[in-house]
């Protein structure tokens, strides 16, 4: 009687490259010079949160006038700015609470260069914006008489569209 293996001889080949990896060596990370960080610096163009306030604003004139005229219907105008309030009032807070409020001042006096902090007063401020939005959201049909509230989102997303407005002007005035 003859001996089989029970399981047949298998050579094995060396690993095949990855799939899912690239060819590309990736290079070392080198921090800046401090030269070569002012240069870039100077290179990015500086936005304040308050031209994207500004910018809210006007918008948030502007909309309710057209849309109260294009439906002949002042309660859609009113609607529509209401709508645009809820999201200009609360930038506006959150834009004066980051850069404005004497505690923002304070900190910047105390810790300079305190990255932590600035990122924690920006959440803190956020927070405290989009419960200041909601909660005028919620409250839209005790101030509104005859609330539209498709003109209420559309008041919101003209407003909002107000942040893209800001950064293509500055964008394009740095060009």
């Amino acid at each position: 009687m003859t001996h089989q293996p029970s399981s047949p001889q298998v050579h094995t080949a060396p690993p095949a490259p990855d799939a899912w990896t690239d060819e590309v060596q990736i290079e070392e990370f080198k921090p800046l010079t401090r030269e070569e960080a002012q240069q870039w610096r100077a290179r990015q163009p500086q936005m304040s949160p308050w031209r994207v306030v500004r910018w809210q604003f006007v918008l948030l004139c502007v909309a309710p006038l057209v849309a109260g005229l294009l439906t002949q219907r002042a309660a859609v105008g009113w609607s529509v700015f209401y709508g645009g309030l809820c999201i200009a009032l609360p930038s506006a807070l959150m834009a004066y609470g980051v850069s404005s409020s004497p505690l923002s001042r304070m900190v910047v006096r105390l810790f300079p260069g305190a990255a932590r902090l600035s990122l924690a007063g920006v959440f803190f401020w956020e927070g405290i914006k989009v419960l200041l939005a909601l909660a005028m959201m919620w409250s839209a049909p005790r101030w509104v008489p005859d609330l539209s509230w498709l003109g209420l989102v559309a008041g919101l997303v003209v407003v909002l569209k107000a942040y893209w407005l800001g950064f293509w002007l500055n964008r394009t005035r740095s060009l």
